[in-house]
């Protein structure tokens, strides 16, 4: 295991101090960075074939970045990137450019697909940029707000993502780089009999050990999306059952993880008790130090959001809250402050960063001050606190 590159620390005035290592930031993300990178150089270099076969390799071989997003993923953005940060400055700036210049990358895109017939990863990158501008067309617009132009470009741009998809999973069926483009598609199809956990199901059946697939089903199975407060529980113990072998009780606690931090209802009606021993299944299964950090961020930082808004809620988000406490004490032996900052946007995915040396302090300072609170006993009493890869340890002043 790499040694962190540098160590935090806080000091009450007059009394102990906090020391604990802090991971590299910029190797929190390289992976990522790189991969996007490297589909990005493929596709202007016109190398579709080989960016083909990274992707299955990868997809095949379920891998993934540090933070758990798919390295096939991670090509495909890369190589549709181009296209898609072009459209979307353009939409953003408001600039009154003609179909051609909006349509003009996305056409380049679909006759690269063409020359590569059956080919569902290039097939799927297509699919994929038609998503993404569909979003772009959507912008962040209410209903009421939206453009008529916008809203049947935005229509359009995944009606033709839903007619490729088809032929990805003839092609692939067992790719779950195929099955979460299936996942993708159903923000843009608001029909009443669409069943967004078989969706999930079948994502997750292909890749169960990656948690960002259970959590999303549950994000999108709250009634502000697909679903409701039933199934959301009956599918977050559905999926804990089907996964035991691979997580334990962790399956409820992952389908559950992003939709009580989004929804208070969701949060007052969770089976807290059996939502605690996922954690502790979780971190049986995963005990690095990535997953340990987001664990504790959540428990310590995410899960407070909304507090004081339902009183049922609040008393489990209190007794989730308590968790923080052994999660820091018992495991924690290193600080990530890219996951800190994340925790307190609530995981948002879509957030941009300007500037992740920035976005980093702000982490950092988010867990010194909770894990400050957490031993400011300690602290008082003049005992430093210092966090070394072995565990906690504490000594006088």
């Amino acid at each position: 295991m790499r040694a962190p590159d540098c160590a935090a620390a806080a000091t009450l005035p007059d009394q102990g101090q906090l020391n604990i290592p802090l991971a590299s930031i910029g190797a929190e993300d390289l992976v990522g960075r790189e991969k996007i990178e490297h589909g990005r150089t493929l596709a202007r270099q016109d190398r579709w074939a080989e960016l083909s076969g990274l992707m299955q390799a990868a997809d095949d071989a379920r891998d993934t970045a540090p933070d758990g997003i798919p390295i096939a993923d991670l090509l495909a953005f890369g190589a549709r990137s181009d296209v898609v940060l072009a459209a979307e400055h353009a939409l953003s700036d408001g600039k009154a450019l003609s179909d051609y210049d909006l349509l003009g990358g996305i056409s380049e895109l679909e006759d690269e697909m063409r020359e590569h017939a059956g080919d569902p990863m290039i097939t799927l990158v297509v699919a994929l940029a038609h998503i993404d501008l569909a979003w772009a067309w959507r912008g962040t617009a209410t209903n009421a707000t939206l453009p008529p132009l916008h809203r049947s470009r935005c229509a359009a741009h995944f009606d033709r993502a839903a007619a490729l998809l088809p032929k990805c999973r003839e092609a692939a069926p067992d790719s779950p780089l195929v099955a979460a483009t299936g996942c993708a598609l159903l923000a843009g199809q608001r029909r009443s009999n669409i069943r967004v956990a078989d969706e999930y199901e079948r994502l997750i059946t292909l890749d169960p050990r990656n948690q960002r697939h259970m959590r999303a089903m549950g994000t999108h199975l709250l009634p502000r999306w697909f679903g409701s407060y039933e199934e959301l529980e009956v599918q977050a113990l559905r999926t804990a059952a089907r996964t035991q072998n691979i997580w334990g009780a962790g399956g409820y606690t992952w389908v559950q993880f992003d939709a009580i931090a989004l929804d208070e209802e969701a949060c007052a009606r969770l089976d807290v008790e059996y939502f605690l021993e996922g954690l502790h299944d979780i971190l049986d299964r995963r005990p690095d130090q990535k997953t340990v950090n987001m664990l504790s961020a959540y428990c310590a930082t995410t899960i407070q959001s909304g507090f004081g808004l339902n009183e049922k809620a609040d008393i489990v988000r209190a007794q989730i809250h308590e968790a923080a406490s052994w999660l820091i004490r018992d495991h924690l032996t290193e600080l990530h402050p890219l996951i800190w900052a994340h925790a307190a946007n609530g995981f948002n995915n879509s957030v941009r960063i300007s500037s992740p040396e920035r976005f980093a302090a702000r982490g950092q300072r988010d867990a010194l001050r909770a894990i400050t609170d957490l031993f400011r006993e300690e602290l008082r009493s003049g005992r430093n606190v210092t966090f070394t890869p072995s565990g906690l340890r504490l000594s006088e002043n």
